[in-house]
């Protein structure tokens, strides 16, 4: 079971991308919207929840999800993916907040997954209104990023992904 949560889409592609990789391997993946309202997690034998974080938190459906069956996520094999520009950063602080809000989020809701993934999310100026393309672009030029807005960027380590799989199977 793959659960997500999106703003611009980026975290859905990276859903769609490893539910397309678990089937070639001849895994069946259901993959699941979190505004949707996924069934039950205890209908799986294992769980990927992916959300993309903003402005420190993450998505408000994954955060309800999660709360809602963490009891149950913590009796099964669980991996949590955490979208965000900051894992493309090589800024130990940058590292450290991320991980410090991916606690505060694993407390608030209860869950311990037993893997913990973090990946690099996307710069998608083409898909933000100009308020979001402005303070982006900004943010990326203080910190020396990509500020060419009309076009996206995209940080995914598409093997990193992939190499998903072999770790939630592992814990099978």
């Amino acid at each position: 079971m793959i659960v997500y949560a999106t703003t611009e889409g980026h975290t859905r592609d990276i859903a769609e991308f490893l539910r397309d990789e678990a089937e070639k391997e001849g895994l069946v993946a259901a993959l699941f919207d979190a505004t949707v309202t996924p069934p039950d997690p205890d209908e799986y034998d294992s769980v990927i929840i992916a959300s993309s974080m903003h402005a420190g938190k993450y998505q408000l459906s994954i955060q309800d999800y999660v709360r809602a069956n963490h009891n149950t996520l913590n009796n099964m094999k669980s991996l949590f993916m955490s979208v965000s520009l900051a894992a493309a950063a090589d800024e130990p602080e940058s590292w450290q907040e991320l991980k410090e809000q991916t606690s505060q989020f694993l407390i608030e809701t209860g869950w311990k997954p037993d893997i913990i993934e973090y990946v690099a999310g996307a710069l998608l100026y083409t898909r933000y209104d100009f308020f979001k393309r402005f303070t982006m672009r900004l943010i990326q030029k203080r910190s020396g990023g990509d500020i060419d807005t009309s076009t996206d960027h995209v940080y995914t380590d598409w093997d990193q992904v992939r190499g998903v799989l072999p770790k939630i199977k592992a814990l099978n």
